[in-house]
């Protein structure tokens, strides 16, 4: 089945999987926006715990779809692996370890004389929340910004700052996803919060912030969107492998592959429905609105950046250095082999679906939170 498809379609088709699993992974990342938002939306202990534990039954699906993405990031494209990963270091580095202490947190905060306390814990879920997500969404604004490598002639990868990745901090027009995708989780943390708590201040609490932050969201957002459609883009020729710099190279994407800009725009819409809904008429349904609307942005925008002769991860060393999904690619076979693994990505969506549904069939209650015998995270 697979082996009649050309190499090209081969890697058109791992980029659509990969830009999937980075939408579901950038929804999931509600999990992230809820831990900003402990103190926020609780008034004592029980109603933080009540948000923790409604947050802990989905943080490892959250990883899940994590290592899935990575996985296949790696596997399909494995020079932008090398060239990102090994060369923007310390950027990746920290942003690992955010994630790290989340996982720790959850283990170990309720857990009876832990060494560092609560409160700690509680920081570290803050951190990955806040500077993980600001950082992991700048790190991918460099899919339009660049980043400062160069190739030699056997692909190895030549990191040309100190900085190693860092240096995108430096660059003020990456903060504009960054923070964007924070208050974006935000909101989403906020819906989730209210499908899956049934406690009316919390409820009330969360309401009032998805539309303090959706104001914060917008701005950054549309900052990003004028950005990316302004700016000259990494165009690389199909047939002499040659990038240049084209002007409004992504508007163009979105207008000359007009299914990718009506999924831009649906998402987008699906994405302010949900706020309007839950805001403006009190709505407790809108989360899975929202989620689908987080996914199909995400998806259009990473299409966008790889398709349609764009250079998705550019050098501004040398922009003929800068990778796309034919020169990272694995080879034809790898690609072939990978693609007959892919037709287990639906079970395993299935699985992930199928266990969010177990876990939110009753709503989690004040009741449950104090029970003499109740698991707390």
């Amino acid at each position: 089945m697979f082996e009649a498809l050309t190499f090209l379609q081969l890697q058109q088709y791992w980029w659509i999987i990969i830009s999937l699993l980075g939408g579901l992974f950038v929804y999931i990342m509600f999990i992230q926006g809820g831990q900003t938002l402990l103190n926020a939306l609780s008034d004592n202990e029980t109603e933080k715990t009540m948000l923790v534990n409604s947050l802990g039954r989905k943080w490892e699906l959250g990883f899940t779809t994590l290592v899935l993405f990575g996985g296949a990031l790696f596997a399909a494209f494995p020079l932008f692996y090398a060239t990102s990963f090994g060369g923007a270091y310390w950027v990746w580095m920290i942003i690992l370890f955010c994630f790290i202490i989340q996982a720790v947190s959850y283990e170990y905060r309720k857990k009876p004389d832990n060494v560092l306390g609560q409160k700690t814990y509680e920081a570290f879920l803050y951190i990955n929340g806040s500077l993980g997500v600001v950082l992991l969404g700048i790190a991918i604004s460099t899919f339009f910004s660049g980043a400062d490598f160069a190739l030699d002639e056997s692909n190895f990868v030549h990191w040309q700052g100190a900085a190693r990745g860092l240096e995108a901090l430096l660059n003020p027009m990456n903060y504009l996803l960054g923070f964007a995708l924070l208050f974006l989780v935000r909101i989403a943390a906020g819906m989730y919060f209210i499908s899956s708590i049934d406690h009316a201040p919390i409820e009330a609490k969360a309401r009032m912030m998805i539309k303090r932050n959706i104001v914060w969201f917008l701005p950054f957002f549309l900052g990003f969107v004028a950005w990316v459609f302004l700016k000259d883009g990494f165009a690389y020729d199909a047939a002499t492998k040659t990038v240049s710099m084209v002007p409004h190279k992504y508007f163009w994407n979105f207008i000359e592959m007009p299914v990718v800009g009506i999924m831009f725009l649906a998402g987008v819409v699906m994405v302010l429905l949900s706020v309007f809904n839950t805001v403006f008429r009190g709505k407790g349904c809108c989360a899975w609105t929202n989620g689908v609307g987080i996914v199909l942005t995400v998806m259009a925008v990473l299409l966008a950046v790889g398709f349609n002769g764009t250079a998705f991860y550019p050098s501004t060393h040398d922009i003929q250095h800068s990778l796309t999904i034919e020169n990272a690619s694995g080879s034809h076979y790898t690609l072939t082999v990978m693609s007959y693994v892919s037709l287990m990505v639906p079970f395993v969506l299935a699985y992930i679906a199928y266990a969010w549904r177990q876990m939110d069939r009753v709503k989690i209650t004040e009741e449950e939170i104090t029970a003499p015998d109740a698991h707390n995270y």
